[in-house]
């Protein structure tokens, strides 16, 4: 559809829907009126759709690091570092911010705020940088690139996919914070995105390797949402960040064990 000025706006349906989640998760150039027309909330099921788009993004430059013969560790550094590009960091400022505040306080309140600055603390760096390593050791020890390739598409995904189900299993941390704007989603896009995160990781890394990553990355993501909800009480969107951070880390972990 199109406004009198004749400038594309996203109406609703499928494309809608996708472009709202691929302008939150990515810096690409689409247009930020999608933000307005839609609540994040009502793209929940083009979640993990949007990963694994990231993913394959990110095996793009994993496959040209090796064909410039580069060694592991420096391939699996560039890859991850191409996919903080891709999303602006969103998720790692996230896990840095959650770090900070639920272990930086003894005081809810206290706690939300630290989350809130923008100024990162000890325990939030220290997260980045493990989170940095820890993505691209699992990298460097798969080595294979096919592997690699399909590991990151599955990380991505999957580790996307349990995002509305926090978002609609624990309350907003806050009456005015993004989670809050960004709305419930509904239980068919919850269902939608799990199962499209499910398919995704059980054809990239096939159904036993598959399953076994997605059952510990699964349990991984219910301890920091359940450790977040006794600390906050609720989600706020530096905790999801945190939450697609543990499952990407735990799934090319588990993509990466022999």
């Amino acid at each position: 559809m199109s406004e009198p000025n004749g400038a594309f706006r996203y109406s609703p349906g499928f494309f809608g829907g996708f472009a709202v989640a691929v302008a939150f998760f990515t810096r690409l150039p689409v247009d930020p009126r999608a933000r307005d027309d839609w609540k994040l909330a009502d793209a929940a099921w083009a979640f993990p759709l949007v990963g694994a788009g990231i993913g394959a993004a990110a095996a793009l430059v994993f496959l040209l690091a090796q064909l410039l013969g580069l060694a592991g560790w420096p391939a699996g550094l560039l890859t991850v570092l191409a996919s903080l590009a891709i999303t602006g960091a969103l998720h790692e400022d996230g896990l840095a911010d959650t770090a900070d505040g639920l272990f930086g306080s003894y005081d809810r309140e206290a706690r939300l705020a630290i989350m809130r600055d923008s100024r990162h603390g000890s325990f939030g760096v220290l997260a980045i940088v493990l989170s940095v390593l820890l993505r691209a050791a699992a990298l460097a020890a798969i080595g294979d690139v096919i592997h690699g390739s399909l590991a990151l598409i599955a990380a991505h995904a999957a580790s996307r996919a349990p995002l509305p189900a926090v978002m609609r299993a624990l309350p907003a941390a806050r009456a005015d914070g993004l989670s809050a704007m960004a709305g419930t989603p509904g239980t068919t896009g919850v269902a939608a995105a799990a199962a499209i995160g499910a398919i995704v990781t059980l054809t990239t890394l096939g159904p036993m390797r598959g399953s076994i990553a997605l059952c510990i990355a699964g349990l991984a993501i219910f301890a920091v949402a359940r450790f977040a909800q006794r600390r906050v009480g609720g989600h706020t969107g530096d905790i999801l960040g945190a939450i697609e951070q543990t499952g990407e880390i735990v799934m090319l972990l588990a993509a990466s064990a022999r």
